[in-house]
This record gives C-alpha cells, structure tokens and sequence, in this order.
C-alpha cells in the first residue's frame, strides 16, 4: 500500500482541462473525460493548475463502498509534500474513505508559483484539482500550513467545500507573529544548503527532536528529503504560514468544522484557543503525539476524521 512505486498516475490526460479559478461548475464532460477507468491501486496524477502541474494520490480505485460519496481531500504541512499522510492512507481506505492527497504548489512534485506565494494562491490549486477529477464537492483537512490552505479553500470556493477539518489550527497574536517570523528566519539560515553536507545533518537532528520518544530513523529521513526535494524553496511553508491571519478567517467560516488536535503538538495550545474562538465548531484531541502525529497515530488519526466525515447530517 505504501510503496510508491506500485502508485500509477490516473489515465485522465491532464493536458485536457485547464484549471478553471475559484468556478463551482464541473461540465459533464470534464466528469467524463477525468472517470478513473482503472480498479484495484492506487493512482498518482496531475492536474493542471494556476502556476503548472499539481501532484496529487487518489485512492479511488481503492475504496469499493464508499462510506461518504464525497472524497476527502489531504493538505499537508509545510515544508513536506502528501507522504505526510501514507501511514494513514490504508487505514482510510479500511474506513472506506475515499481520499485525494495534494502535493502544495512548490513542494512535492507539484510545480512552484513564480514568486513567494500567499495562502489564498496555494487555494486556488486545490480547486484545479477538484476540477480536473470532476469533483463537485468535497471534504476537506488540512495539517498546520494545510489548515490555513483549507479554510481559504472553503472561504473562496464555499460551494465546493462540505465539511472542513482543521487539524493544528494557528490563531496567533501579532506579537506572536512576530516571534514566529524571527524564529522563522534563524531556523531557515540554519538549513540553508551548504557544501559540506552539513545542514542536512542539522535539519536530520531539528525533526528527530520534534518527533519526540522513540524516533523512527525512516520517517525522519523521509521528511527532511521531502524538506529539500520541493521545486520551490523550502521555507516558503513558514513564511506564507507566519504572515497569514488564521484568528480573523476563522471567525468567517460558516461549513461545519473539527478541530482535530493532539496533546502533543507543538500548536496545541492554539487549537484550544481555536476551540475557544469557535464554540460551535466540533473538537477532538488525541493524547500524546508530536508533530508528526499522523505517522504516530494512524489508526487513532483515521478513526477521528472518518468519524467525522461519514456521520449523517
């Protein structure tokens, strides 16, 4: 289930659609034209978006009996790329939830903007990829940066958006912000690529510290190549995310929302706040866990977001 090479992208041609902005109509044609015609795998493609192609894993082939007739669309942390998710992509298909992971613009194998982008751009990309699979709507989660990307997706293309999980979401004062962004600019001066190796090493022993008790040396490694692989630079994720104002959107969302959370995070105390900010909004908090709680916790994780995405109306 896990190994990559056993993925294969979709037989949708992704030259045939363009992306389409922030449109809440999929043609039937486009539906016909981007049907999965293959059964039994896991697929890999691109869409077509603003700034290139956007890599993305569907699972589609997978999940027999849907438990929700919508997917549900993964939005990863930055810097990172959507094997964020693989430990929990067979527990997903077990609940019978059908998934499509997205590569952020600029991370992973999708394509980067051309300049430093803003949150509300890395949005539009994920609306190319409903379009170009010819989905109508969809649920959507987001970790950490793919909190602040999901709710710009449900605040600019509402239509398209069913229910929303924001899984680390990021209230933050100015103050903070400003600590953040100073904090920021040291820790990307630290990784900056050298000639003797030796930011990899750095950035190998930053994430084994962040992991917490019994790291496991694979996923670290996993990260920090993911860290470095991006087409666009890595510190994008933390300076889009630091500039963006998640205490003044959430007060605008009107989909039905969980913040989903862990003891263990290191924004855990924000997603209380968010909690505090947002009464009506469910919540569900995971004991223990790190920042890498979806690798921690992947059968505790699904549980909680299918759990939520498949509970009637």
């Amino acid at each position: 289930m896990n190994d990559r090479r056993s993925f294969i992208k979709l037989g949708c041609a992704t030259s045939a659609l363009a992306a389409t902005g922030w449109s809440g109509q999929v043609s039937a044609k486009s539906r016909e034209r981007c049907a999965p015609d293959f059964d039994g795998i896991m697929g890999r493609g691109y869409a077509r978006g603003p700034y290139g192609l956007v890599h993305f894993h569907d699972s589609v082939g997978l999940v027999k009996s849907p438990r929700n007739p919508r997917p549900l669309v993964l939005l990863h942390q930055s810097p990172a790329s959507a094997r964020q998710f693989e430990a929990a992509f067979k527990p997903l298909v077990n609940r019978g939830v059908r998934f499509v992971a997205i590569d952020t613009p600029g991370f992973g194998f999708s394509d980067p903007p051309p300049a430093i982008p803003r949150v509300e751009d890395w949005a539009r990309s994920v609306v190319s990829v409903l379009d170009h699979l010819g989905i109508e709507q969809a649920d959507i989660l987001g970790h950490h940066t793919g909190g602040l990307i999901a709710t710009e997706v449900a605040l600019n293309a509402p239509s398209r958006v069913r229910r929303l999980i924001l899984n680390g979401p990021f209230p933050i004062t100015e103050e903070e912000r400003q600590k953040y962004i100073e904090s920021g600019a040291r820790s990307h001066e630290r990784g900056r690529p050298k000639l003797d190796g030796s930011h990899l090493a750095t950035s190998f022993e930053a994430r084994k510290r962040m992991y917490g008790p019994d790291p496991d040396p694979a996923v670290i490694t996993r990260i920090v190549v993911e860290k470095y692989q991006g087409r666009g630079p890595y510190w994008w994720g933390h300076h889009v995310a630091y500039r963006y104002d998640h205490a003044a959107t959430l007060k605008r969302l009107k989909h039905r929302t969980l913040i989903l959370t862990n003891t263990g995070d290191d924004i855990y105390e924000h997603a209380k706040r968010a909690k505090e900010m947002r009464p009506d909004f469910e919540y569900v908090e995971l004991i223990g866990g790190t920042h890498d709680i979806v690798d921690q916790q992947p059968e505790e994780w699904s549980e909680a977001v299918a759990a939520f995405i498949t509970r009637p109306d």
